[in-house]
């Protein structure tokens, strides 16, 4: 598990003034990419490899409001892998208080650059076992 930092901007808000709810994906995804890059998976270096992980499926369920200026940690924790996809949990809680805001789940898979579903473990070993390490060490 990783904790990604998030401080609500302006321009995130909607007309009442809150964090609009499209954010919290962008934010999923922001704390995905870094918790990969904290593991020594450097997305930007698999695209250059010939493949992509892309979203399938992704909930969020809103706990509690954010507004501009929180300051939100996010929880970061990958919860399964296959081989061919895995699934990312996240929570959103305010650094301050420790609240919890929002909770979701992204659900992805392994493709070449032409979109084709591949297995990582057939294709790429070395990044398979990186998987695999993180998904036994979040459990």
């Amino acid at each position: 598990m990783i904790i990604y930092e998030h401080e609500a901007q302006y321009y995130e808000t909607d007309q009442m003034g809150i964090i609009h709810h499209s954010n919290y994906i962008r934010w999923f995804e922001s704390a995905r990419i870094q918790y990969l890059k904290e593991i020594g998976i450097d997305y930007g270096k698999c695209e250059e490899m010939g493949f992509m992980s892309p979203v399938m499926e992704v909930t969020c369920t809103y706990k509690s409001m954010v507004k501009f200026g929180d300051t939100v940690q996010i929880y970061t924790r990958f919860e399964e892998y296959s081989g061919v996809k895995f699934y990312v949990s996240y929570e959103v809680r305010d650094k301050e208080t420790g609240e919890l805001r929002t909770v979701g789940r992204s659900k992805h898979c392994f493709t070449d650059k032409n979109g084709r579903p591949i297995s990582l473990k057939r294709s790429f070993p070395e990044i398979h076992e990186k998987f695999m390490e993180i998904s036994t060490l979040d459990k």
